[in-house]
């Protein structure tokens, strides 16, 4: 007996002896792996940064000896999100300016700028999120109340969407605008022949706003960081940055201010960002990835900026339009196209969607693999879905049950058909990439699933769904949020899922997103973010 003791005692010594060494083992846990079958795994172990490890507890903890475990006490886990269009710096910016968002009347929204100027008094008053459409009348707004407040003081409010603008008089006149100042691509809007104080697109241009300092500039992209993190998101397709932004964000992840992956889409606004970029080539680190370009197609949907093929049914002969000559999208198509980089197009409007997917076709000649993406995807025509064969939509599900109260009203019955389609767009491609479009948006990823599977507002309206035949899976919708949305960045071997060799970015939730009652979805709540193998929130 003692023999055999000793030999017990002998091989157990042996056998912890084998053990891999691993930074991290988490256990007892519920995770989605999101691997190409889908499997589900009870634990998993990190090293440096990396999952090595994914199976059941008893395969993890008898491989790997950790300098430390957890024990998730059966939570659910899922990969990293990602939000595949967001506009993270500008996020982090509005942190410091007024915030307008979910504001219920013009009135609202003079009275949270009046507050906001009490307590700041800045020089220029710029803030964001208004929507006219949230308002009983539902018409934009006019600057005569904003003049009689602030007759010294410039002030710049952006429409939600980010598309219009609404000026006062100091602002008209330090900006040097008339009614007369010709615009291509947007719009002044007049009433009775005299500036009403909003901006249409490329109208906005005009305005000559306060440049950012570099310390307000670090402390909106820390800002959006400790947002995104508090939600689950390790990865963000920021959708038109320039050059200084980049390397800002880059200079912050080498010193590891900045922790958040950052896939940055280059604002090609100008011909300089094209040449800049595409001679410098893709620019690959472990948390910055440069290699697309963010091009506005037309305007929103919201502003009547988006373009239609036939006119907007609640105004009369208004078509919208797009941002730049038709030309010009063909000419910064083929510069893209004989480069490595990606070409990601802001496209509302069926006849912007039309334009936008057959300027791809033919740069592309049916190269499958250029991933090249139409941003929104929102108002398609029927005969356009087929053209989605070689072109990845990327869309962002809270826009539909942001606007499904008004948008019928807006392009009429027949056209709503195209409109939202996220199932139909999906079946084309085959993969689809989820985002937010924050702060056009919440931040929160949960409102993108639940909006997504369950196609109501928070609210539960409409009763059965908005559009249900677009409905998408809980299974689909997950995959939108990390696998496909990491493939539409050329980053699918790298995250997006729980495997071995990939980055050990994860997030452990409070509920079970992929089986609660739907209604309980919004209500998700982030416990921890890891980046790295790292705890981040």
């Amino acid at each position: 007996m003692k023999k055999i003791g000793f030999f017990l005692c002998f091989l157990s010594v042996f056998t912890s002896c084998k053990q891999e060494p691993a930074d991290l083992v988490i256990f007892n846990s519920n995770t989605y792996t999101v691997n190409s079958t889908f499997e589900k795994a009870t634990a998993f172990a990190i090293k440096d940064g990396k999952f090595i490890g994914v199976g059941t507890n008893q395969e993890m903890l008898k491989k790997y000896k950790a300098l430390k475990t957890i024990d998730a006490k059966n939570k659910t886990i899922l990969p990293g999100l990602i939000d595949a269009h967001c506009h993270f710096y500008r996020m982090g910016l509005q942190q410091q300016k007024v915030s307008l968002e979910g504001t219920k009347s013009y009135d609202e929204v003079l009275e949270r700028i009046v507050a906001f100027q009490k307590e700041k008094k800045v020089a220029f008053i710029t803030g964001r999120g208004w929507d006219q459409n949230d308002w009983e009348e539902k018409k934009f707004p006019t600057k005569e109340k904003l003049d009689a407040l602030f007759p010294n003081t410039p002030v710049a409010v952006g429409r939600v969407d980010g598309h219009a603008l609404l000026v006062n008089q100091a602002t008209i006149a330090l900006s040097g605008i008339t009614k007369d100042t010709k615009v291509t691509g947007g719009e002044i809007i007049l009433e009775n022949g005299q500036m009403t104080g909003v901006l249409i697109d490329a109208a906005m241009d005009f305005v000559k706003f306060p440049s950012t300092t570099k310390q307000e500039a670090i402390q909106g992209l820390l800002d959006a960081q400790k947002i995104s993190f508090s939600y689950g998101l390790t990865t963000v397709d920021d959708a038109g940055l320039g050059r200084q932004t980049i390397e800002l964000i880059d200079s912050l992840q080498k010193t590891n201010a900045l922790k958040m992956r950052v896939y940055a889409m280059v604002s090609g606004d100008t011909q300089e960002n094209l040449d800049y970029y595409i001679q410098k080539g893709i620019v690959k680190t472990d948390r910055l990835h440069v290699r697309s370009f963010k091009i506005y197609g037309d305007g929103a949907l919201g502003s009547r900026g988006a373009a239609m093929r036939t006119p907007y049914a609640d105004r009369e002969n208004h078509f919208g339009a797009l941002i730049y000559p038709a030309k010009r999208y063909q000419e910064i198509a083929k510069q893209i196209a004989a480069s490595d980089y990606q070409m990601n197009t802001h496209a509302i409007g069926d006849s912007a969607n039309t334009w936008m997917l057959s300027t791809y076709k033919e740069v592309l000649a049916n190269n499958k693999n250029r991933r090249w993406r139409i941003e929104h995807a929102q108002i398609v025509a029927p005969e356009d879905f087929k053209n989605f064969d070689n072109i990845l939509p990327s869309i962002q599900p809270t826009h539909a049950t942001s606007d499904m109260y008004w948008a019928e009203d807006r392009i009429g019955e027949e056209r709503m058909k195209g409109a939202y389609a996220f199932k139909e767009l999906l079946n084309q491609y085959g993969k689809i990439a989820l985002g937010t479009d924050f702060p056009v948006e919440q931040v929160n990823p949960f409102l993108t699933f639940y909006a997504a599977t369950i196609r109501k507002d928070i609210h539960n309206y409409p009763k059965d769904g908005f559009q249900m035949e677009n409905v998408l899976s809980r299974e689909e919708t997950l995959k939108g949020m990390t696998i496909w949305a990491a493939y539409a960045n050329f980053e699918e071997n790298e995250k997006g899922s729980i495997e071995v060799g990939k980055l050990a970015d994860f997030v452990i939730l409070d509920q079970n997103i992929m089986e609660i009652d739907g209604s309980k979805i919004p209500a998700t709540k982030v416990i921890s973010t890891f980046l790295n193998g790292e705890r981040v929130y």
